[in-house]
């Protein structure tokens, strides 16, 4: 493998001037520079990135710790896949030249410190831990105090922190529903270990709170578990619960599409209808389901592609040293709610009682 003394003997000049043409920070006349180009091309010499960036303490790595590639996509807590927060992130760093190395965990969280001490010696310039969902996690330490962003986690260091806005996606969510004269809505809630699992019942409540709305704890029930197993079961026993009410409610919130899709299931087994008898609403938008199913589904975005490029623009700033001092530590992203066909509109039904008071 040719080096820069190779290169500087071929073109008869120093080793000095061959590095000057190479990183351009002084002058060098045109002649000369053609001849160290013309000895680098016959000599197909690769520069030193890491002597370059020892002198520089740029490297223009950025190093990302996911569980993206070998998480199994059956994972019903994750909603969708983390790979959109990877690809999110990787738009932002080409777009600014710089390379992303990944590092998958291979789903065991206990190979996060190896990882990291891997990118350390590296020398990354920042690095990205992105979780499978929304979750608080501990990070291992960084004796280099290289610049750290969360993705979709949080910890209690005071880490500069991205996740989804759970809690006002299911306020929306159920505002839109209250919107469309829905009175009785219900929300088949994720396992309680979840961190989403309070926030969006939090958002639920708020927006029952906002209308003026009392709720009914007979209407929040846990539709989902750890153990797939028993998943199908508990979802059937919840949706008769509900339907056995006396007073059913009109609308069902699902945690995640894929729950939302085993209730049109377990609804057509019962001989309802979709949105005719109850309607249903799903979270994630996840298109391979919300918009195959029959009716379409309701569902809101999480957006994480957007939380992906938004931890990669405040990586970025941490970096360059731009961070405004109001920016929050915890970053909370929003996605858009697509309302499609499974939500009848009962704000235009006329009542029997309506009826008569317009005959008088």
């Amino acid at each position: 493998m040719a080096t820069i003394y190779d290169v500087a003997k071929a073109a008869g000049v120093s080793p000095k001037t061959v590095s000057r043409v190479l990183n351009g920070d002084a002058p060098v006349n045109a002649k000369t520079a053609d001849a160290v180009r013309a000895a680098i091309d016959q000599l197909a010499y690769v520069p030193s990135n890491a002597a370059r960036s020892m002198r520089s303490q740029r490297t223009g790595l950025i190093g990302m710790i996911t569980g993206a590639i070998s998480l199994s996509p059956g994972f019903e807590a994750a909603g969708l896949p983390d790979i959109y927060i990877v690809q999110g992130a990787q738009r932002v760093f080409a777009e600014h030249g710089l390379t992303l190395l990944i590092a998958d965990t291979g789903n065991q969280a206990s190979r996060i410190p190896e990882l990291t001490q891997t990118f350390l010696e590296h020398r990354v310039e920042g690095l990205i831990h992105v979780a499978e969902f929304h979750q608080q996690i501990q990070l291992p330490p960084n004796p280099r105090q290289t610049h750290v962003v969360l993705a979709n986690c949080f910890d209690d260091q005071g880490t500069p922190s991205v996740v989804p806005d759970d809690e006002g996606g299911q306020f929306e969510l159920v505002k839109g529903l209250i919107a469309r004269g829905h009175r009785r809505i219900a929300y088949l809630m994720l396992p309680e270990r979840m961190i989403a699992r309070g926030l969006r019942l939090s958002g639920y409540s708020a927006a029952h709170k906002a209308a003026g709305l009392p709720i009914d704890p007979a209407l929040t029930i846990t539709g989902a578990l750890s153990d797939r197993a028993h998943e199908f079961d508990l979802l059937w026993d919840a949706l008769d619960r509900l339907l056995s009410l006396p007073d059913r409610p009109t609308a069902i919130c699902c945690a995640n599409d894929k729950m939302a899709m085993r209730v049109y299931s377990i609804l057509r087994e019962r001989g309802l209808s979709v949105p005719g008898d109850i309607s249903i609403v799903g979270y994630d938008d996840y298109r391979i389901i919300t918009e195959h199913l029959h009716p379409t589904l309701t569902s809101i975005e999480l957006a994480y592609a957007a939380m992906g490029a938004r931890a990669a623009g405040r990586l970025l700033r941490l970096i360059a040293g731009t961070t405004q001092s109001d920016e929050p530590v915890i970053e909370r992203v929003a996605g858009p709610i697509t309302w499609r066909n499974s939500v009848a509109d009962l704000s235009q039904v006329v009542t029997p009682f309506q009826m008569r008071r317009n005959d008088q």
